[in-house]
């Protein structure tokens, strides 16, 4: 196969959006510098690396895998009933500059100046996506398994000088891949658990670092697109699939549900964490390659950059020079749209044409909440987030009933993250803490600060006032234990 994206599919124009997110995550980092330290190690998310690597090479490992749920098609359906598996990452290419010297030769160099511009040797990357089919779900073999091919391939691009003589050109290189595609079909509890496995079966020696990761697949991640049948998520199972659904194991790919809101034709295995339906903030104007960062304060970062790093950064990669450009030319208007909007998604839903609703009103969009007054409550005069607007709470004595128990400051507690604020929360589950302080905030609820016993920085976390924040009902109290917070006692408990 040729490393070419396919048309896309009806449909899934949505979903690639956020899946290009996912493909490019890394992919180059602020200040977009080929110089700067932090893109210097690149390629973190959804490497396939090749299985013949050596130990040196800290090649990643060459394989992932995912179970996504189905409910069991009906009747009418099961006989057609089948799943488009489409594999998509990034092949690794090599972008090395070469001077042209005076008997001919070519020389690799880092840097090339031609007719005043900078040319930079750098490692590029060319999109790649297996098409598997459709794979049925019922009535035919189980599983299927497949082994597919990217080519490798060299281009040669001459560079010449403001009076036309060539002086130097730069070489592209692609290292040939292989990935073995596997899936299988079995039923669970009254619903069909769907495995996808990816291994890359590239059968060179990789004998170091840049070798291992020219062999690898990259930014890999799976689009499943369903037929006659409808995904079940596996963050939020209905009460019936709960139990199918915590039967099934992901490695290195996390499948959600993707698309508009409220479809479950379609499932994202992503190699980093999502929530269902994942999307990108319409007020973001372009990739940044960071989804962990704020788009506002990057573009904000890059209009300080000086000229010169910021024709270092245009020399670095196109899509480098994309970003730059884009923020360059974003009016203050622009700028405003990034800062986003605050809305209620409690309010409730105005209904046009209502009983005893006002039209004007039923029509009215809702409002920015930036410019809506704090609710109203009696602070004794103080400003309402002043501390002293409620003498009565004292953080760090209060006390919440948890299960019988108060919890107070110094309290111990097991972590059970139930409200998914946050993927972190997957590694506090289960994890003894020690409570702080117990807050209200000014609508009423109880937030319980606290750091983990069995964190080395406890103490400087609590030093500088930086906790952890849970609800009451994702804490299990626990029972004294002696000793201070950092003794054997208490990191036995981590243990249990």
């Amino acid at each position: 196969m040729t490393p070419v994206t396919p048309a896309t599919p009806v449909g899934l124009d949505h979903v690639r959006t956020i899946a290009d997110a996912v493909l490019y995550e890394g992919y180059l980092l602020y200040p977009y510098r080929a110089s700067s330290h932090k893109n210097q190690s690149r390629w973190q998310f959804g490497v396939l690396g090749p299985p013949g690597a050596a130990p040196g090479s800290f090649a990643e490992e060459p394989g992932m895998a995912m179970q996504a749920l189905l409910a069991d098609p009906d009747e009418a359906s099961a006989a057609t009933a089948e799943v488009t598996v489409r594999l998509r990452f990034l092949q690794l290419q090599v972008r090395e500059v070469q001077r042209r010297e005076e008997d001919g030769s070519h020389t690799a160099v880092g840097e090339l100046t031609v007719a005043g511009v900078s040319v930079l040797s750098w490692d590029e990357a060319v999109e790649c996506e297996v098409d598997l089919g459709a794979v049925p779900l019922v009535g035919q073999a189980g599983s299927t398994d497949e082994l597919r091919t990217v080519p490798g391939g060299e281009e040669t691009e001459p560079l010449t000088d403001e009076h036309g003589r060539t002086v130097g050109r730069v070489v592209r290189r692609r290292e040939p891949l292989a990935a073995r595609i596997r899936t299988r079909t079995e039923r669970d509890d009254g619903y069909l658990r769907l495995s996808v496995s990816v291994d890359n079966e590239h059968t060179g020696t990789a004998t170091d670092k840049d070798a291992a990761i020219r062999a690898s697949l990259i930014g890999t991640h799976l689009l499943l697109q369903a037929h006659g049948a409808d995904f079940v998520s596996l963050r939020e199972p209905p009460e019936a699939a709960a139990r199918a659904a915590a039967r099934c194991e992901q490695r290195r790919c996390w499948p959600v549900l993707a698309g508009a809101k409220g479809s479950r034709d379609t499932v994202l295995g992503a190699p980093i964490i999502l929530y269902d339906h994942p999307e990108i903030a319409e007020q973001s104007p372009g990739a940044l390659f960071d989804s962990t960062e704020i788009d506002e304060i990057l573009t904000l970062r890059v209009m300080t950059m000086t000229e010169q790093e910021k024709t270092e950064a245009r020399a670095t990669d196109p899509r480098a020079r994309e970003i730059i450009d884009r923020c360059d030319a974003m009016s203050a208007g622009d700028l405003q749209q990034l800062h986003g909007l605050l809305r209620d998604p409690h309010g409730p839903a105005p209904v046009p044409g209502a009983a005893g609703t006002a039209p004007a009103a039923a029509a009215a969009p809702p409002g920015d909440l930036r410019d809506a007054e704090p609710a109203a409550f009696d602070t004794g005069g103080a400003p309402w987030w002043d501390p002293a607007a409620d003498a009565a709470v004292s953080p760090g004595s209060d006390a919440v009933v948890i299960d019988g128990v108060a919890v107070a400051k110094g309290s111990l507690v097991r972590v059970h993250p139930s409200r998914r604020a946050d993927a972190q929360d997957l590694f506090f589950a289960g994890q003894v803490a020690r409570v702080t302080a117990v807050l209200s905030d000014v609508d009423g609820g109880v937030h319980v600060a606290l750091v983990l016993v069995d964190d080395p920085a406890a103490d400087m976390h609590d030093w500088y006032g930086r906790y952890f924040y849970f609800a009451p009902d994702e804490l299990e109290p626990l029972p004294d234990i002696p000793g201070t917070p950092d003794s054997p006692e208490h990191r036995k408990e981590n243990l249990s």
